[in-house]
């Protein structure tokens, strides 16, 4: 992919789909920041349909699909209203500074019986819950989970953006508008996001959310090492990343094992 005249191209004749959005504002002037979001809603084209409605009185540049597919609705240069009141960085109203991402996912979600339902009624399996607390507070409960293919599509895409438009940083709806937002929530890998989209790495401590393999290659046709797995809490530093999986040093004795190096899924993983 690449970016031509503001526009997200699959290669040099043709853009990936666009929806336009009359939800939108003058020229973007400078581009300083990627906030990422998610939809809360039912679908990918729902949540087009949506922000595309003059109603809605909110857009996003883009809006990626959990097939990974990518829409667009708002040219990189002009204003999407996807931030609201905002503030970061003594920058107030981030969307005068900044590219939205929204990724269709479901959200927070409430138990119902045995079974976790988002808002709109429908049941999510157990194996796409992420089960945290929030970072700004709040209890223990299930999220959504981001898919593979959509974290890819969006990673490959926030790479693009930062390198045409210089991009300070990616930041989180719930950086910029604490309290009011949640997303994009406890569910998206945002430190590892960061690390491969800013080219960080090594400089901060994560440590494990629940118990994890640890693995010899970046996927789960790899062997798991001795130690594995990982027990929830343990702390490691990040030193490389393929995609969604991040190579770890592990900065204690776990198991029986010293001096443990692997690869582990960033989904897993969440600032010290």
């Amino acid at each position: 992919m690449k970016i031509k005249n503001h526009r997200l191209m699959i290669n040099d004749q043709e853009a990936v789909p666009y929806r336009p959005s009359p939800n939108k504002g003058g020229h973007i002037d400078p581009h300083e920041y990627l906030v990422m979001h998610f939809t809360a809603g039912a679908s990918a084209e729902s949540s087009i349909n949506w922000l595309t409605n003059p109603a809605a009185r909110a857009s996003a540049h883009l809006v990626i699909g959990r097939d990974g597919g990518v829409t667009q609705l708002v040219p990189f240069d002009q204003r999407a209203w996807h931030a609201g009141r905002s503030e970061w960085a003594n920058r107030v109203g981030l969307n005068s500074y900044s590219i939205g991402i929204e990724l269709d996912n479901a959200g927070q979600l409430h138990r119902q019986g045995a079974r976790w339902v988002t808002a709109f009624g429908r049941v999510i399996a157990d194996d796409d819950v992420v089960i945290a607390r929030h970072k700004n507070g709040g209890p223990e409960i299930g999220w959504h989970a981001f898919t593979e293919r959509q974290l890819e599509s969006a990673a490959e895409v926030a790479v693009l953006l930062v390198e045409k438009y210089r991009l300070l940083d990616v930041v989180g709806h719930d950086d910029i508008a604490p309290g009011r937002k949640t997303d994009p929530g406890p569910a998206f890998p945002m430190r590892s996001f960061q690390a491969r989209v800013m080219g960080r790495r090594g400089d901060e401590v994560y440590r494990t959310t629940t118990a994890l393999n640890i693995r010899s290659g970046p996927g789960t046709e790899h062997a798991t090492l001795p130690g594995s797995p990982l027990p929830d809490g343990t702390q490691v530093i990040v030193l490389n990343s393929q995609g969604l999986w991040q190579f770890v040093d592990v900065l204690s004795p776990v198991n029986g094992e010293m001096d443990l190096q692997g690869w582990v899924h960033g989904r897993y993983l969440a600032p010290a």
